[in-house]
């Protein structure tokens, strides 16, 4: 059956995003098939981030929405809302969208195959530091099951009556609305195809403390949630409990406390390290092992 063209509204939610709104704006002009409609909720900016988003009216078809004070759950139904496509494509800001994203990303919409496409996500790194926290914290391809992702809301379409039926995303959530959205919509719609080659390249977080902020904002959110509580019972056992054990072991007896935390580590970090030894190829031997 061949694909019928449909409408699509590309949504995203900004708040002080001035120094990286660009980023995202100018891949979607690059894009192989343009967006009919951007609609961006501003979440109260108190920098130039209006004036920038407008700026691009001359290339993209951009409507501004301005909701103070609202979470990305609010900005999100808010631009949905104001949509007029019957296909929702949506984004973050600060990413850069691969050429071919929209066109992909929507096609198993277009050809009546779902109601709703999994996009992929990759890290983009600028330093060193960055593609460690990248390889890190974030799976490659091989590491989930393309049947039952559930995808980032910086990279996922779908239709906008299927967002209806489910109710939106949840206003009651700062974080981790978009697994809240994703179950919700599996579980009406059944498992989404998976597209990786619509890909969202968005930038890691640049330092520990920035890393460990994100971090507490998410593990609350899926608390709020009850996200993932065998996952965070088995983290935190292993924290505060497993490792202070560990170092009591070093205390008292040194060498099986040794051993017993080498094996532990190189357990728990071989997946990252993965990761890391093939993201870092190329790099000069120190600055590999450093990493």
């Amino acid at each position: 059956m061949g694909a019928k063209k449909m409408n699509v509204s590309v949504i995203a939610t900004v708040k002080n995003e001035e120094k990286n709104i660009h980023l995202l704006l100018d891949s979607l002009i690059e894009q192989t098939r343009l967006p009919d409609e951007v609609v961006i909720c501003d979440g109260g900016s108190t920098d130039n981030t209006i004036e920038v988003l407008l700026s691009y009216q001359a290339w993209l078809p951009i409507k501004v929405l301005v909701v103070p004070d609202s979470n990305i759950s609010q900005g999100r139904n808010q631009a949905i809302s104001a949509a007029v496509g019957p296909v929702i494509a949506a984004t973050d800001a600060g990413v850069v969208l691969a050429p071919y994203w929209l066109e992909e990303l929507v096609r198993p919409i277009e050809q009546g195959e779902t109601a709703v496409s999994a996009g992929w996500f990759e890290a983009d790194p600028y330093t060193d530091f960055e593609v460690v926290m990248g390889s890190t914290v974030l799976p490659s391809r091989r590491d989930i099951d393309p049947e039952t992702f559930l995808p980032s809301s910086r990279s996922v379409a779908f239709l906008k009556s299927a967002w209806e039926a489910v109710g939106g995303y949840p206003e009651w959530l700062d974080f981790g609305e978009d697994l809240v959205f994703d179950f919700a919509l599996r579980e009406q719609y059944g498992n989404f195809p998976f597209v990786d080659t619509a890909v969202a390249y968005f930038r890691p977080r640049g330092s520990i403390r920035s890393f460990f902020r994100q971090y507490y904002a998410y593990a609350r959110g899926d608390g709020k949630a009850n996200l993932w509580p065998k996952r965070h019972l088995i983290r935190y056992v292993t924290y505060l409990v497993g490792l202070p054990f560990l170092l009591w072991l070093i205390w008292k007896e040194k060498v099986a406390g040794w051993v017993m935390l080498f094996a532990g580590t190189a357990v728990y970090c071989q997946r990252p390290a993965q990761r890391l030894w093939k993201n870092t190829w190329g790099w000069r031997p120190p600055a590999r092992l450093r990493a």
